[in-house]
């Protein structure tokens, strides 16, 4: 569980606040997008959540642990965080070699440790590439890959910075696909993207951010819908709700679906009335 009260930060006495009074609340297992404009605090947040950064006013709560009182090394065992460029996380002769260096540090036995790379090594579909170096796969293996030198070490919450920047849309959707897969494992899964038809497809909440403090938190339907806060993020509805308010200017009775899933439904209702 992730816990925001109150939550401020700048990064001297005289400079402006980069995040502003925020409060915040994300259970277990929940998959999560958040967006707002380049400047608008998404990297700071999470630097906040894994520890990197501490908050000048309030508290960040990780699973009952107090950030301002837990070390870096404490929250990486709870919170994993996947670069968003696979090259600038990956380094070694193979990929066994990158999830072997993620886990020696942690306390664990060597029975262990070669269990949960076995695990990981199936569990991201990578048996067949662990003896190969990281810098020879496709973009979508080394993304899984990074995803994997994370995964490995077992964190109960999951970020990843950007992951659809450079994916076509099969690799788009391999990668939800796996994020999927992943979430059944109940892991909180934490998204920080420009991406916003990705989000609307895959993401059931979205947080928005601007200026430094959320203006929309909720089921992401429900919060792309609001003109008013899309409008404030300067950030586009995506073309699902789009066509939803063309449509309601001159049918205002029609509903905005709850999810993507019920979108086909409510148009074919929609032409079957016509």
């Amino acid at each position: 569980m992730i816990v925001l009260d109150n939550v401020s930060f700048r990064y001297s006495n005289d400079t402006a606040w980069v995040l502003k009074n925020n409060s915040l609340r994300i259970d277990q297992g929940e998959y999560i997008a958040i967006l707002g404009q380049n400047g608008a605090g998404k990297s700071t947040l999470v630097r906040l959540l894994n520890g990197l950064l501490r908050p000048t006013q309030g508290n960040v709560y990780i699973n009952g642990m107090n950030t301002s009182n837990s070390s870096v090394a404490e929250l990486a065992r709870e919170v994993g965080l996947v670069f968003q460029n696979p090259d600038h996380q990956l380094f070694a002769q193979t990929v066994r070699d990158e999830l072997q260096f993620s886990v020696k540090t942690l306390e664990w036995s060597a029975e262990k440790q070669n269990n949960a790379i076995k695990e990981t090594l199936t569990q991201l579909d990578l048996t067949l590439f662990s003896d190969r170096s990281p810098f020879k796969l496709s973009g979508g293996e080394k993304r899984r890959t990074s995803i994997g030198t994370i995964w490995v070490r077992d964190p109960s919450i999951l970020i990843l910075d950007e992951p659809t920047t450079g994916q076509d849309a099969v690799q788009k959707r391999n990668l939800a696909s796996l994020l999927s897969r992943l979430q059944t494992y109940g892991k909180t899964i934490f998204l920080v993207t420009h991406d916003i038809e990705f989000t609307i497809k895959h993401c059931p909440r979205v947080i928005i951010l601007k200026e430094g403090q959320i203006i929309g938190d909720g089921p992401t339907m429900k919060v792309f819908s609001n003109q008013r806060i899309m409008s404030e993020a300067c950030l586009f509805p995506p073309q699902i709700i789009r066509l939803i308010w063309k449509l309601q200017e001159t049918h205002p009775n029609l509903s905005m679906p709850n999810n993507p899933q019920e979108f086909t439904q409510s148009i074919e209702n929609f032409l079957k009335n016509q």
